[in-house]
């Protein structure tokens, strides 16, 4: 088009549709097009200049920053992560860390481990309150109001009685708000007054410098005492609550030695180096609390106990130093992961030691980060063993930390004893407390949609002062001129025409000042408070279980509960109790059930101490640690709870067991008991080495430790998993028990086990290889060899997901025909029951193949380059040609009513998303179970790994393959280019898997009739997080989807994901959590909900509400939601209502009183108005109103789509009340006056005064005003015929009194008006003409939408008044179809009833092989949902250290292999099948019978 292109421009394609462009401001530009140009083009060309002037954009620029604004940011400090630390033990800081004074620098103090919710402090409270009640706009015109009629001018009474109201409504606001943070406050204490062991006594000191702690509420009205301040380069012990010696030298009982041994009290003065007494006490560990924690303390922490800050591990009371910690407050995971202490400070294992002044190092650290998978620091110590290290004695020695050698703060210690760290990090600087927010001032949207309209009304305001002002002047100028009489004088400096109308126009602001109701606000805050008080006295959301009541905790957001469009909820502790329970297993074609009526009984135990002899053992027998324990694993649990112990008879003869802590029932089956004692006979010899191979899989295939009770003698399973701790205690519970693992040799008691002489069956394995568990492989596999004399055959025990196992069957037997079609039947079903399911198989190793292969694993496992890819394909050789055996089915137990309410939500409109730290298959298992995920739904998973397709690119795909009507993507926009090649874009086309049945995902994927359902992980949300053009493709894709699940989220992620739908979609948001790693998201969103689960207390003290359990929240929304944005809407518009009324008679009055701003009738009316005559119907409204009853908003949730659309209240139904009271205040000022404007109203011919027909305006529109809140009341009850009638009453009563008064009290402008008032015939036939002339338009548009054009709402208080019997909720299902009929009520009795006898379950629905389809858009691959989830840490120390010592062992037998493969030559059967978990017949023939007969 264009010859030369001159200077800077910016080149676009215009494609052969109209678009509309944004251009940036450009000196030139240049347009391609694909065809000649035309005409067309040239007007194009006049669109594209540029669209504003600097100027503009300068004001559109500081128009945004100032509605960016936030209060927060003016209280809330931005505290920048501090500078890189270095942690000093032992020693005194260096001479460079104090300034000229002596003081530490401020870049080497640290933050207090203080950790504070709430929003004031004692300083704070008072300003910050102010600033958040001054965003009303209405509060600022009540000031300026005030403010002006100081002035004497201005003034109509007491300037102090003017502002008083003002007072009185912030006073009464900042109280409430104050009462909620004190509530804050005092859970803060609870937290931050947490007990912790602390080093203490010896020569420790602490030389580390912190901030002092901030003055709270509490801590701020408690004067502190004067303390000495120390000298010049004194340190000084910290002074805490918890002193460890009183004065008189005798211990505190809050001390705790390492020994059971005690010495003497420290005595004597002297000052050591580090300012220490010379004659100090024994080292040992003081009670302190968690507020006290200082960086450079040393903490010992307990089993069970949760850690104050992030700390380094010294030394832990587990062999090799291991701990395990639970970490499902930070991720969400519930599976533990292992920690190590870091290697040269291992003996550092008690107080004395950690006190002793020779073990003095440094460690380096980075700055803060919200980073919680990253750690760079460096540990710095003096050199001591010349011949160890080498190196000079007294040189510097340089170790590495990372990640594996820290606890951080928030994390709970599991079966570990104990743990001793150095303290690192505290309070703000630890990563969960970065990964939160400050609290936040959060406003209800019907606030915030009320400022529009208050401002609506000042424009009125002001548009009213102005007529009055300018007519007023108008008139003066006219009249003056013409000798008017009451212009007499107005010729002065401060009394003329001109300045006259800047006057009017300010009394015109008094007078019509009730436009902008004051006492509104307080109205709405007493509304609100009565609303929180139903809300915690409701019964029906009232846990009896832990005595918890639902809390209001914000009480100004109760009406935002009814506008909820999005929840975000967490998995652990919301959805779920974090219990696996196992319930089925499909053993060789057949399926086994849980038999739920021995359940109650296995959680509440008789116990072991009773002596009573069970069916199968005459006592609990009591198992030495030595033959028991494994050697990594701690003597004694400390746990706070009693042991559960069975008492219900096994198999064999055993040790009793206690459950695992995550594991809440037994695994009890009658037929398999059955099955399992007919095993011994030869009737069906095939069936019982299945079963006994089946079992002993789950017995051996794990990492679990073993540990004995010291009260007990119970055997005790801690597991890193609670998946694998289920399915080993399954195993116990059925006969074969797992007794502990020495070094490499694992210990198993089975039914079929001979007698070891000493009255137990043991059968020993020795451990050779352990195949990880991974996210990629979906497997596990143990290589094992049975220490046996006849049989010392290797073995290969796999479990993991079906298409995996499946695919790696052998050909031609041992997996193939009735057996494995049966086993994918019965995984389809506990699939569809939403169970985690896995598969378990095996193989008998040859020798020659295990010895040849073993030596490439071991080449494999010290390659240098490509170790895990060759790990990978060595593993993968030996999985191969299994041998099924079965399936598994493990229930995550679900908090009670979560599928329930999950549905209903869903049915009333509101989008659900999950938001977990577990990983994809655990977040889709919970998805099922949950109704989120249906059984027909479309699953779209979107994967961040590096392999795949790029995140964006996942994205377009979904839209384009499943939502290509939607038009998300522009059609002029290529998609981003892959990673990959153009050659390798073939790898990744949609394809179909095969897992045993014949093409069960077809191609047509997408159109099941569930829906979609978007999962996305957290490397994924990286990407999409990242930019802008991410964020909206995201947006757009999850809002086409029913649901969304995000999986492997850090809690930051969590809030930012609830920040892209609130910002980006506009719509209300709810986070639901419990745990510290909700506390972002709760903060982020409209409404927070805590629920005060076993996490503590993190997530409710920074809630708007809490609650007991999940299915609360169903209540919460759709009944006392519903009902308070509709009380709340509709008490507001009544209220602006009843307001116009009035002002709109003294406007009508302007027109016959020279638009001088004069009341119409006696001042004391108008003053009353909203304090006495009409605010009681409007408070009714607010806290008696029902749209509907509560059990009918229970049983149909689409009800709540009325609240979720804003149906209640808005700009369109504010401009009908103002309509319709401007409509009512001149039928009732009009009527009147031309009524009282006949040649008279007495009796007596005398002109009737003002004061006369005016109070009869007053009546009017008293009676008007309560009976129209009256009529726009849904329910009529006492009160509300009170509150109605309460107004009318008062002011007949007031008119009375006050016109009664004589001048000899005082002056009053009614004295005598009951002479002529009362007895007036205008003024009794008035009052109902003008009300029911006035109600009338509403009255009739009431009931013509009643009966003519009834909506939902209308139809069901209909039915509610003429049928109160009928079963709403059955007949609200007559019309839908039997899938969603199933859909929104699921019948699950293992997940509502658990005590039903198995023959009343429910039948199956009939399994169909391709519901649940599932679409990885990062590799293309379609896959059917069975179930499969398995959840255990990759990678892990304790993983590590297991591989370790499988290896030096291997190393050290790598010599005697000749000789092993002799022997065992000589003892190895033919690998056949009969041979194979081959069962000695006639073994329970030979046990004596007992009493029952089995």
């Amino acid at each position: 088009m264009y010859d030369e292109v001159i200077g800077l421009c910016h080149i676009y394609r215009v494609s052969a549709r109209p678009k509309i462009y944004s251009i940036p401001p450009c000196r030139s530009l240049l347009i391609i097009c694909s065809r000649p140009p035309t005409s067309e083009h040239s007007h194009l060309l006049l669109l594209l200049r540029p669209m504003a002037p600097a100027a503009f954009q300068s004001l559109t620029n500081a128009y945004n920053k100032l509605a960016a604004f936030n209060i927060e940011n003016l209280f809330v400090r931005k505290r920048e992560p501090g500078p890189r630390r270095t942690v000093f033990v032992n020693e005194n800081l260096p001479a460079e860390y104090h300034d000229a004074k002596g003081r530490v620098r401020s870049e080497h103090v640290y933050s207090t481990n203080q950790v504070l919710t709430s929003k004031y402090t004692i300083i704070t409270f008072l300003p910050r309150n102010l600033l958040e009640q001054f965003r009303r706009v209405a509060n600022i015109f009540f000031l300026a109001i005030a403010i002006l009629q100081f002035f004497n001018k201005f003034s109509t009474i007491s300037p102090g009685l003017v502002i008083l109201p003002l007072l009185i409504v912030l006073g009464i606001t900042a109280l409430k708000d104050g009462y909620e943070d004190v509530k804050r406050h005092q859970s803060d204490r609870r937290v931050n007054h947490t007990p912790v062991r602390v080093l203490s006594g010896g020569n420790w000191a602490n030389p580390n410098a912190m901030a002092k702690k901030n003055r709270t509420f509490v801590r701020g009205m408690i004067p502190t005492r004067l303390r000495k301040k120390p000298e010049k380069g004194q340190l000084v012990k910290p002074t805490t609550a918890s002193d460890i010696m009183t004065e008189s030298g005798v211990e505190h009982t809050d001390v705790e030695y390492d020994d059971a041994h005690e010495t003497g009290s420290e005595t004597g003065p002297g000052l050591h180096l580090f300012g220490h007494h010379a004659n100090h006490s024994r080292p040992h560990w003081r009670k302190g609390i968690w507020e006290d924690v200082r960086v450079g303390d040393f903490v010992k922490i307990m089993d069970h106990e949760q850690l104050p800050a992030d700390i380094l591990i010294c030394a832990s009371s587990e062999e090799e130093n291991v701990a395990f910690v639970e970490t499902k407050n930070l991720d969400g995971e519930t599976n533990l992961k292992s920690r190590h202490a870091c290697a040269p400070l291992t003996h550092l294992r008690t107080a004395a030691d950690c006190a002793d002044v020779r073990n003095r190092f440094r460690v380096d650290a980075d700055r803060p980060d919200v980073n919680m998978y990253k750690l760079n620091a460096t540990l710095r110590m003096d050199s001591k063993d010349v011949e160890e290290t080498g190196r000079k004695k007294g040189a510097e020695e340089t170790h590495p930390i990372d990640m594996q050698m820290t606890l951080l703060r928030g994390t709970v210690l599991r079966n570990t004893a104990w743990v001793i760290g150095i303290v690192m990090y505290t309070g703000e600087d630890t990563r969960i407390v970065m990964n939160s927010g400050g609290t936040p001032s959060k406003r209800s949207k019907v606030e915030r949609q009320m400022n529009p309209q208050v401002f609506i009304n000042l424009i009125i305001l002001a548009i009213m002062a102005v007529v009055c002002a300018i007519v007023d002047s108008v008139l003066e100028h006219h009249y003056f001129p013409r000798n008017a009489p009451w212009l007499f004088l107005d010729n002065q400096s401060d009394d003329n025409p001109s300045i006259n109308g800047l006057v009017t126009w300010a009394f015109a602001l008094i007078t019509f000042q009730n436009i902008v109701p004051i006492s509104l606000y307080i109205s709405i805050e007493f509304v609100r408070t009565c609303q929180a008080a139903f809300i915690y006295f409701d019964s029906e959301i009232y846990y009896k279980k832990t005595d918890q009541a639902t809390l209001a905790r914000s009480w100004n957001l109760s009406d935002d509960l009814g506008q909820i469009e999005y929840i975000f909820s967490d998995k652990t502790g919301t959805l779920t109790q974090n219990s696996m329970v196992f319930r089925q297993c499909s053993i060789a074609g057949k399926v086994y059930h849980g038999d739920t009526d021995v359940e109650e009984e296995s959680r509440h135990p008789s116990g072991i101490t009773s002596g009573k002899a069970s069916t199968s053992t005459s006592q609990t027998l009591t198992i030495p640690a030595s033959s028991s324990s494994s050697s990594s694993s701690t003597a004694a649990s400390t746990s706070s709870s009693p042991p559960v112990v069975a008492d219900k008879p096994s198999v064999a003869t055993g040790p009793a067991t206690m459950l695992p802590p995550r594991s809440a029932t037994r695994f009890v089956s009658h037929s398999l008991t059955d099955d399992l004692r007919a095993a011994g006979h030869a009737s069906d010899p095939a069936r019982a080495r299945t079963l006994n191979g089946f079992f002993t899989v789950l017995a051996l295939c794990h990492t679990v430790l073993t540990g004995t009770d010291p009260e007990t003698g119970a055997l005790e399973y801690k597991a890193q998993s609670p998946d694998e701790a289920a399915l080993v205690q399954a195993a116990a519970d059925v006969g074969y028990v797992f007794r502990g693992r020495e070094v490499d040799v694992l210990s198993l008691q089975t039914p079929f086990s001979e007698d070891d002489g000493k009255g137990t069956r043991i059968e020993r394995y020795r451990l050779l290889n352990i195949l990880e568990f991974t996210s990629a492989r979906k497997r596990m596999s143990v290589v094992v060899r049975k220490m046996d004399e006849d049989d010392g055959r290797v073995f290969l025990l796999c479990k993991g997901a079906d298409n995996v196992i499946f695919e790696r069957l052998k050909e031609g037997g041992g997996g193939e025909g009735e057996e494995r079609e049966e086993t994918e039947r019965h995984l389809g079903e506990f699939a569809s029951e939403g169970l985690r399911t896995l598969t378990l198989a095996y193989k008998v190793i040859p020798e020659e193949e295990y010895e040849e292969w073993s030596e490439r694993y071991h080449e494999a496992t010290v390659a240098m380059e490509g170790r895990e890819e060759k790990i990978e394909a060595v593993s993968d050789e030996l999985e191969r040609d299994l041998r099924l055996l079965g399936a598994t089915a493990i229930e995550d137990r679900l908090q009670d009513g979560v599928p329930e309410t999950i549905a209903d939500l869903k049915r009333a409109g509101i989008k659900i998303w999950v938001a977990t730290g577990d990983k994809l298959e655990t977040a889709i298992a919970i998805g099922h179970s949950t109704n989120l995920i249906g059984r027909e739904s479309n699953i779209i998973v979107i994967r961040g790994d590096s392999g795949g397709r790029p995140v964006y690119q996942q994205m377009a795909r979904a839209a384009e393959e499943f939502f290509p009507e939607a038009n998300l993507l522009p059609s002029d926009v290529d998609y981003p280019p892959p990673r990959y090649s153009t050659s390798s874009r073939t790898d990744y086309q949609l394809r179909r898997i095969n897992t045993g049945l014949s093409s069960i995902v077809g191609s047509n994927n997408g159109e099941r009739p569930g829906g979609f359902v978007l999962v996305i992980d957290g490397s994924a949300l990286e990407h999409a997080l990242a930019d802008d053009e991410h964020k909206s493709l995201l947006l757009r894709l999850a809002t086409l989807c029913e649901g969304v699940v995000c999986c492997r989220v850090s809690p930051l992620q969590k809030a930012l994901i609830v920040r892209l739908v609130k910002n980006g979609l506009g719509v209300m948001t709810l986070a639901i959590g419990d745990g510290a790693n909700d506390v972002s998201m709760i903060q982020s969103a409209d409404v927070g909900v805590g629920i005060s689960g076993e996490e503590g207390l993190q997530a409710v003290n920074s809630s708007d509400y809490a609650i007991a359990q999940f299915r609360f929240l169903k209540r919460l929304l759709l009944v006392h939601g519903h009902w308070s944005y509709a009380r709340n809407g509709n008490m507001i518009l009544n209220f602006f209502y009843k307001n116009i009324v009035c002002i709109g008679v003294l406007w009508w009055f302007q027109i016959y009183c020279g638009w001088s701003s004069n009341y119409a009738f006696e001042y004391t009316f108008l003053l009353f108005w909203n304090s006495f005559w009409t605010i009681a119907p409007v408070i009714a409204i607010g806290i008696f109103d029902r749209i509907v009853d509560a059990h009918v908003l229970m049983d149909l949730p689409e009800l709540y789509r009325y609240g979720r659309e804003g149906r209640w209240f808005g700009l369109k139904w504010f401009t009908v009340y103002m309509l319709d009271a401007v409509f009512q205040s001149a039928i009732i000022f009009f009527l009147i006056l031309y009524a009282y404007f006949s040649p008279s109203a007495r009796t007596d011919g005398w002109q009737v005064a003002l004061n006369e027909f005016s109070t009869t305006m007053v009546f009017s529109a008293v009676l008007a005003a309560n009976l129209f809140n009256g009529l726009n009341t849904n329910v009529w009850t006492g009160w509300v015929f009170f509150a109605v009638f309460l107004g009318i009453v008062l002011i007949l009563l007031y008119t009375a009194v006050y016109a009664s008064i004589s001048p000899g009290w005082f002056v009053t402008p009614m004295y005598g008006y009951n002479h002529f008032l009362w007895p007036s015939a205008y003024f009794w036939l008035c009052l109902p003409l003008t009300v029911c002339l006035a109600l009338a338009p509403r009255y009739i548009a009431k009931a013509w939408k009643f009966g003519f054009s009834p909506d939902d709402i209308d139809i069901m208080r209909y039915i509610g008044k003429t049928e109160p019997e009928r079963d709403i909720a059955k007949d609200a299902y007559i019309s839908t179809s039997s899938s969603t009929r199933q859909f929104a009520r699921p019948s699950s009795s293992r997940r509502t009833s658990h005590t039903s006898l198995a023959s009343e379950r429910p039948p199956r629905p009939s399994f169909d092989p391709r519901n649940g389809s599932r679409t990885d858009m990062s590799t293309g691959m379609r896959s059917v949902h069975r179930g499969f989830d398995f959840s255990m840490e990759e990678g892990g120390v304790a993983m590590q250290r297991i591989q370790t010592n499988l290896s030096e062992r291997r190393e050290s037998s790598r010599n005697l292999a000749a000789t092993t493969k002799q022997n065992t030559n000589g003892n190895r059967r033919r690998g056949t099948l009969r041979h194979v978990f081959s069962v000695r017949r006639g073994f329970l023939r030979k046990k004596p019978s007992t009493s029952d007969g089995r």
